[in-house]
């Protein structure tokens, strides 16, 4: 049986490997990330987010996903109080068994008790899965962002 609940101290470094592994998982789909070389600063967010109650995990009975979120901020007064959805994880024998729309419901639910107007996310343009999930639940494009190589950028070198 899957639990998700609210992670604690005890789970920071199998977080920060799971994390790993879903950087690793991105570079398919065009991140940038870097997976080791950013371990320990994710180390760091993790303990963050875990001080801040914003960090869940499913358990059965070891981790086997998680999700961190928190409310937007920043220097700008906004018109919306937007949580962000920042990661979402879970290991790949245990996908297709509804465990990551568990652990976007929790994360979903903590935002609006906290005062979300509006739920936002982001996922790689190239990552079909993931995107039909959350097009299925409900997410709508808000922004697009646009990138050139400049090793492949003719234009700019004429």
């Amino acid at each position: 049986m899957v639990t998700v609940e609210a992670a604690t101290s005890a789970d920071i470094d199998h977080i920060a490997d799971l994390w790993v592994e879903l950087a690793r998982d991105q570079r398919a789909y065009g991140s940038h990330l870097l997976p080791d070389k950013n371990r320990a600063t994710v180390r760091d967010s993790i303990a963050r987010h875990i001080i801040e109650n914003t960090l869940f995990i499913a358990r059965d009975p070891n981790i086997v996903g998680f999700v961190m979120f928190e409310l937007q901020s920043g220097i700008y007064e906004q018109a919306t109080t937007r949580g962000i959805i920042q990661n979402i994880y879970v290991e790949p024998d245990h996908r297709d068994m509804g465990i990551g729309s568990r652990l976007l419901d929790a994360a979903e639910q903590a935002l609006i008790e906290r005062g979300a107007d509006a739920l936002a996310l982001e996922v790689m343009t190239a990552n079909e899965n993931a995107r039909r999930l959350y097009r299925n639940r409900g997410y709508e494009p808000h922004r697009i962002e646009v990138e050139k190589s400049i090793e492949n950028d003719n234009h700019s070198k004429e």
